[in-house]
């Protein structure tokens, strides 16, 4: 990647600090840094709109698996929600409405994205190559997501494949599927909401499963408009609702990184749950039945998954999909099914961040080839060899089963932190911190030996958790009150201090 430092003749505008994204780690960023004085920031925005995951994600059902009132920031509550599990509209609504009322629309520079970063060693600063010309910046935030880029399976045959083929996160609402024989790829999540939802319209619907998912009700509901006038009125009930989710969460969290045995409970109530939805032939529920520890990859919350499996036009091929031979889909076992449509639910490239690419650090080489052997970063927000720059959502900050905006919240607040130790030191010239390698490697060999024991690394699976290593770059070991911790101020002995001469 060359250098994007701008030309004798070539001046470029010059920031605090550049935010990449704005979902909710990016207006979250801007709204924190806000609060602690600095409005000297640009929001550097791809899309024509905020929202991140939650614009991109607009297939049929798509909705969070985390209730709704820990799905929002503590400093920006919302007593409004409508449901307890809120779906894509709402949670994007949510996201319009925190732009607009923090003011912090003027700082998003929309169709804007962040298309190279070099470090600067001459001027303790970053330089960021934009459709909009050159842009440096004291410090930049990364909050480009996990869930941002789509991963497409490799598959001989796919890309001549006559039919529709659409990824759940790139949907095409132009194009219906009533009426069309379609097969879905995946059973995460993602699958979990729209098979159900497409089996309405299919005239046949096949679903290709590699490994079967631990399933647990959703009870979604209504919230009464007599709780959404309790919460706005009296906003303590609100506050108690959110710390009892958060309670809950953070007891499950300690069965998953320190005794998996007793998630044996979990794996009974999801087998009940199994047989309450339908799944009373013996060969069919054991094909549905994982052979890993529940909690080992991300356990899917649903009510009508197991009924939609067992209608009549709808076809389980327990195996991968091998190849596609025109409309016809072969399964890694030989079985075949035909398929006018193909909805790709595979997920995210979630360990080999392809922000990483972009951007090159203070010893010429980018993020993508300092990771090359795993994701690595200093309280999941620090880099070695990236000064001023920090990752909200970095590697190891990820959960299995609670809110991200818990995580996102500590962040912030180390981001704000960060900010305040470098107007300290910053004198009467430029000033950077940049991690110290050794710092990074002691706070990861930790993690790695926490999450040794979990039930991400023992449970028996395969996830998206794991790099291509088989390394556990993306869960965070521990509960978020923990994180907290370990994120409420930044070490400067885990930091060396640059400054211009």
């Amino acid at each position: 990647m060359d250098s994007v430092k701008p030309g004798p003749d070539e001046r470029a505008e010059h920031v605090r600090v550049a935010v990449i994204g704005a979902g909710f780690g990016g207006l979250g960023a801007a709204l924190r840094l806000r609060r602690i004085g600095i409005t000297d920031l640009a929001v550097l925005e791809r899309a024509s709109s905020v929202g991140g995951t939650w614009r991109d994600n607009t297939y049929p059902g798509c909705a969070c698996d985390v209730p709704s009132h820990l799905y929002s920031f503590s400093f920006a509550p919302n007593p409004h929600w409508p449901r307890v599990f809120s779906g894509q509209p709402d949670i994007r609504a949510y996201l319009e409405w925190l732009t607009d009322t923090f003011g912090l629309r003027p700082h998003i520079r929309f169709d804007c994205p962040a298309e190279r970063m070099c470090w600067d060693p001459d001027e303790l600063h970053w330089v960021i190559d934009t459709p909009r010309g050159p842009l440096t910046a004291d410090v930049v935030v990364a909050a480009t997501g996990p869930l941002s880029a789509p991963r497409l399976p490799d598959l001989p045959g796919l890309a001549d494949f006559p039919g529709l083929v659409r990824h759940s996160a790139r949907w095409d609402h132009g194009r219906g599927l009533r009426g069309l024989r379609v097969a879905v790829v995946g059973t995460g999540a993602s699958a979990a909401q729209i098979v159900p939802e497409i089996a309405r319209d299919a005239a046949r619907l096949t679903v290709f499963q590699r490994t079967p998912p631990w399933v647990l009700p959703r009870r979604d509901r209504a919230i009464t408009a007599l709780e959404r006038r309790l919460h706005e009125r009296l906003p303590a009930t609100r506050v108690a609702r959110r710390r009892l989710l958060w309670a809950l969460r953070e007891a499950q969290t300690n069965a998953f990184t320190r005794h998996p045995g007793v998630l044996r409970a979990l794996e009974g109530l999801a087998l009940r749950h199994m047989r309450r939805g339908g799944i009373t032939d013996p060969a069919l529920r054991e094909r549905l039945t994982p052979r890993y520890r529940i909690g080992c990859k991300r356990i899917v919350l649903s009510d009508d998954w197991y009924p939609t499996l067992t209608r009549p036009h709808v076809d389980l091929i327990d195996a991968g999909l091998r190849e596609v031979r025109g409309h016809t889909l072969v399964a890694e076992d030989g079985r075949e099914a035909e398929a006018d449509a193909i909805v790709l639910a595979t997920g995210f490239r979630v360990t080999d961040a392809p922000i990483g690419r972009l951007v090159k650090g203070s010893s010429g080489t980018t993020l993508a080839e300092e990771w090359r052997d795993g994701m690595a970063a200093l309280r999941g927000t620090t880099a070695a060899g990236f000064p001023n720059f920090l990752t909200i959502i970095g590697p190891n900050t990820g959960l299995g089963n609670t809110s991200m905006l818990l995580i996102i919240e500590a962040q912030l607040n180390y981001v704000a932190d960060f900010m305040a130790r470098l107007h300290q030191l910053r004198g009467g010239g430029r000033v950077a911190l940049s991690p110290r390698p050794a710092a990074v490697r002691a706070w990861n060999d930790r993690l790695q030996r926490r999450l040794s024991r979990s039930v991400w690394n023992t449970g028996g699976c395969d996830s998206w958790y794991l790099d291509r290593h088989g390394r556990n770059t993306t869960v965070w070991p521990g509960t978020t009150i923990a994180f907290q911790r370990a994120t409420r101020a930044v070490d400067l002995a885990e930091y060396e201090v640059l400054r211009t001469p």
